[in-house]
């Protein structure tokens, strides 16, 4: 029988185990995965059942990327999950009930520009394109396994109003600008995730600001430019005014600053019990 030394048996010991990990590793870099245009299949991972989309090539969905980056990313991100202003396409409603671009289609011809949306004039295998790679995008988000993506709407009904109230009326301190009154419809304008992001740090609030110059005058309205040198506004009948800010003194009201304020005090039961608060004015 034939003996080796320790430090022989130890160098094949380490060798077979380098060769056991680095297998799986190898045989992972190319997993087998459904073909350009075939969709996988209908229930995957935590996302459910995925929205009845028409085939399409990789030819099409490729193509369709190249259109969405130079038009459509700006606002709705590179990969269609949401951007400074457009919603996140993955997990829009439009895109599962659209099954071969007769919903997306009409959206791309006439925009929405009500929401800042403008109309594109595409040709039709362009807009094609543009609906499978939007496809494409949605299945892919929705085949992610273990993580949802985004937050439902449901998510955030853990609150109760009662106590939001006593909180928006109490100790939050929110009656110093805001009441039910002011406040009645944004939970309509407003909902879900976006309605607690607005109450959280409202977008598009204006600051106010009150200008008075060396004669006296007094000039009150919406701050709409401010820097070292110079102070801007525009008065209630929509003329902008504007001053070196050393030959005036002024007060600037910014209303965003007590939501700052706020975040370092909030819990998450007064967040929640405040959205739901918010969500009974209607």
């Amino acid at each position: 029988m034939k003996f080796y030394s320790k430090r022989v048996v130890l160098a094949v010991c380490c060798l077979a185990a380098m060769v056991f990990l680095i297998l799986p590793r190898l045989g992972a870099q190319n997993p087998a995965g459904p073909r350009p245009g075939v969709r996988p299949p209908s229930t995957v991972g935590s996302q459910g059942p995925l929205p009845e989309h028409a085939s399409f090539t990789g030819t099409q969905i490729d193509a369709g990327g190249v259109l969405f980056l130079q038009n459509c990313a700006f606002c709705h991100g590179k990969d269609t999950g949401g951007g400074e202003s457009g919603p996140d396409l993955t997990r829009s409603k439009l895109v599962s009930s659209d099954k071969a671009g007769e919903a997306i289609g009409v959206v791309i011809r006439n925009g929405r520009t009500d929401k800042g949306m403008p109309k594109f004039n595409l040709p039709d295998s362009d807009t094609l394109n543009l609906v499978a790679f939007i496809h494409s995008q949605q299945d892919k988000a929705m085949s992610q396994t273990g993580n949802r993506k985004g937050v439902d709407e449901s998510d955030l009904q853990t609150g109760n109003a009662e106590a939001g109230k006593r909180y928006f009326e109490g100790t939050g301190g929110c009656t110093k600008c805001h009441s039910a009154t002011t406040l009645a419809g944004v939970a309509t304008r407003y909902t879900g995730l976006r309605l607690e992001e607005q109450m959280l740090y409202p977008r598009d609030v204006k600051s106010k600001v009150t200008v008075k110059t060396r004669n006296g005058k007094t000039f009150a309205g919406t701050l709409e430019y401010q820097d070292e040198f110079t102070i801007g506004m525009k008065d209630a009948s929509g003329a902008y005014l504007s001053w070196p800010v050393d030959v005036v003194t002024f007060q600037v009201d910014k209303p965003v600053e007590a939501h700052v304020a706020a975040m370092i005090k909030y819990t998450d039961d007064d967040i929640h019990n405040v959205l739901a608060f918010i969500q009974t004015l209607k």
